[in-house]
């Protein structure tokens, strides 16, 4: 049975200049999903590299609180919201509060380097 501890994941810093954690990618942890799934952080003040992804992409927010920039559009998000980002969508967030601002990233189908684009 597949079961992850987030706090024993390893952060890295992901191509958009988030905190990342993997929970589960098909590739990397040979298991049969259409999607990965990890948690994302950015401390206070910071903001994520504008980027686009050639997969569709939800944010959950699980604390904090922000402000997401997908193409033209603004809003405000706060903890136990969600997000949908269309695949191939110029897109970055902002941590406006002042904790961490943490978001689960699911991607389908699963992130691959190759299909990521950083804009800046």
């Amino acid at each position: 049975m597949p079961i992850r501890d987030l706090k024993k994941a390893e952060p890295f810093v992901a191509g958009d200049a988030t905190i990342f954690r993997s929970l589960f990618h098909p590739v990397y942890d040979k298991l049969d999903l259409p999607y990965c799934i990890g948690e994302a952080r950015l401390k206070k003040g910071k903001t994520s590299l504008w980027h686009r992804l050639k997969s569709t992409e939800m944010y959950f927010i699980l604390e904090g609180t922000g402000r997401i920039e997908i193409g033209r559009e603004k809003a405000k998000v706060k903890a136990g919201m969600a997000i949908l980002i269309p695949a191939d969508a110029k897109q970055r967030i902002k941590n406006t509060g002042r904790k961490d601002l943490a978001f689960l990233c699911i991607v389908s189908p699963a992130w691959k380097q190759e299909d990521e684009e950083a804009l800046e």
